[in-house]
C-alpha cells in the first residue's frame, strides 16, 4: 500500500485532535504541538482511544496526557543515570581483568576473543578505530597526549584508555567476546550468573538507545525479554515474579546492580519519589504490581 498522507499544519493538527475528543485549550495545544510534534503526542494518546475508533475516550484531556509525557521524560533521565553507572562499571571491570590476563594491547589479537566470530571481531576493531579517530579530530586530551608521546611505537591506545571511548554497543561486544571466566568474574561482582548479566546488558543497550533518542518508556515492551534469575537461587525475583518484558524489570535490575556498586547511591529513592509525584499514572502497564515498593527487591 502506498503511503500518501500529506503533512498537516499545526492548526490542522490541533483541529483534528479536538475533533477526536481531546479536551484542551486550543492555544495551549498549538504550543505543545510546536514543541513536541503531533506524532509524538499521539503516541502517548494512543491508549486513550476508544476501541475500534480514532476518537478519544470521554474526559481525555491534554493536561493529563502531558503529565504522562513529563513523567516519561523524568523516567528516561533516571534510567540513563543508572545505565551510565552500570556501563562505566562494566568498562572498568573489562579493562582491568582483560589487561591483567592478556596485556594492554591484546584486544588486537582475535585469539583473546574466543566468543566472537572472525567477521564480528573485524567489525568491532573497525568501530574502535572509528571512535579513536573521532576523538582525535575533536582533540580529546588524553588521546592526543598518548599519541604525541607514544605514537612512534603505538598506533592504538592501551585498553584502559580505549574503554573510555567505547559506546555501549562496543562495550557489549567486548563483554560478549572475552573468555567465559572473565565474564563470570564480572558477573560475580553483582552476584549474578554471566548469562543473566549478558541478557541484562543487551536489554540496557536497547533501553539506552531509546532514551538517547527520547523515545517512550512508559507503557513500552521490550522486544527481547530479559532473563530473570532462577527462583531456587534468587527467590526475591519471584515474590512476585516480574514480567520480563516491561520497564519495571529494567528499573529493578538497575536497582539491584547499583546497590551492589554502592548501597547508599540513592537512586531507588529518586525512583520512588518520581512515582509518588505522579500517583495517577497506572503502574500495571509498566509491569509493577500494587505495593511494589515493599517487595523484597525494592524494600529499603
Amino acid at each position: 500500500m502506498r503511503y500518501d498522507k500529506a503533512p498537516k499544519s499545526f492548526d490542522q493538527q490541533a483541529d483534528l485532535l479536538l475533533a477526536r475528543g481531546l479536551l484542551a485549550d486550543r492555544a495551549q495545544l498549538l504550543r505543545r504541538l510546536r514543541a513536541t510534534s503531533y506524532f509524538r503526542l499521539t503516541g502517548y494518546l494512543h491508549p486513550f482511544r476508544e476501541a475500534g475508533s480514532d476518537r478519544y475516550r470521554a474526559g481525555t484531556s491534554l493536561d493529563s496526557v502531558w503529565r504522562i509525557c513529563v513523567f516519561d521524560q523524568r523516567l528516561r533521565t533516571l534510567v540513563l543515570d543508572a545505565i551510565e553507572a552500570i556501563e562505566v562499571h562494566v568498562r572498568t571491570q573489562l579493562a582491568y581483568r582483560f589487561s591483567h590476563r592478556h596485556g594492554a594491547f591484546a584486544y588486537n589479537d582475535d585469539r583473546c576473543f574466543p566468543n566472537l566470530a572472525p567477521d564480528q571481531f573485524i567489525l568491532w576493531q573497525r568501530k574502535l578505530d572509528d571512535q579513536v579517530e573521532r576523538s582525535q579530530r575533536s582533540r580529546e586530551e588524553f588521546v592526543t597526549h598518548f599519541f604525541a608521546k607514544y605514537g612512534d611505537e603505538h598506533r592504538r591506545l592501551p585498553i584502559w584508555m580505549l574503554v573510555e571511548l567505547m559506546d555501549f554497543g562496543a562495550t557489549l561486544t567486548f563483554f560478549r567476546g572475552v573468555n567465559d571466566d572473565i565474564k563470570k568474574q564480572i558477573a560475580a561482582e553483582i552476584g549474578q550468573p554471566d548469562r543473566v548479566v549478558m541478557s541484562w546488558l543487551l536489554a540496557l543497550n536497547t533501553v539506552r538507545n531509546r532514551c538517547a533518542h527520547h523515545l517512550r518508556l512508559y507503557n513500552w515492551e521490550l522486544g527481547t525479554p530479559v532473563l530473570v534469575p532462577q527462583p531456587n537461587k534468587f527467590p526475591a525475583w519471584h515474590a512476585p515474579r516480574l514480567p520480563n518484558n516491561k520497564i519495571a524489570v529494567i528499573l529493578t535490575l538497575c536497582r539491584v546492580w547499583l546497590n551492589h556498586l554502592s548501597p547508599t547511591n540513592g537512586w531507588s529513592k529518586r525512583v520512588r519519589a518520581l512515582f509518588a509525584e505522579f500517583p495517577e499514572q497506572p503502574i500495571g502497564p509498566m509491569g509493577f504490581a500494587a505495593g511494589w515498593q515493599d517487595q523484597p527487591l525494592w524494600k529499603e
